[in-house]
């Protein structure tokens, strides 16, 4: 193999590495952050280069909109639910606008993400990303189901 090709995975893999301790350490992190990681760094193949500048803004674009849908859309969602037959129509216009806002500020940050990321790496490596992701949401979600479905078989 050549130097150059196992010197730069191998520096990859260190910096992959401090990204994912520096996540353990960060409050509030989830272990799918923690997978999610190797995850796009596979699916997106940076160079190390790349990789250095494109974690640092990925990682706060990720913070603030795992914040905004944390905590502002299932806080919204959950005061549906919670209340679904006692709102009114003036209730219920209020909740879709605090919806369609975060929704709209969870847009605008997707435009800055992509906005940020064309200056360091291709727009292919972009549309990687976004399949990366939706890839990676697909497997949590699959996962997910099949754990519900394996803990009713075990229960029954």
């Amino acid at each position: 193999m050549n130097k150059n090709y196992i010197m730069k995975n191998f520096i990859f893999a260190i910096i992959a590495l401090f990204i994912s301790i520096s996540a353990f350490a960060q409050p509030g992190s989830k272990k799918f952050k923690e997978l999610k990681i190797p995850f796009i760094s596979e699916r997106v193949n940076l160079s190390s280069e790349e990789a250095e500048k494109f974690w640092p803004i990925y990682n706060a674009y990720d913070n603030a909109t795992s914040k905004l849908k944390h905590e502002e859309i299932r806080g919204i969602h959950r005061e549906i639910k919670k209340n679904l037959n006692a709102i009114d129509d003036e209730k219920a216009k209020e909740l879709l606008d605090r919806l369609n806002k975060a929704e709209n500020i969870l847009h605008d940050e997707n435009v800055k993400l992509i906005n940020k990321l064309s200056k360091i790496i291709s727009p292919k490596k972009i549309i990687l990303l976004k399949m990366a992701e939706e890839d990676f949401k697909k497997r949590l979600f699959d996962r997910y189901i099949k754990k519900k479905c394996d803990s009713k078989k075990n229960k029954e």
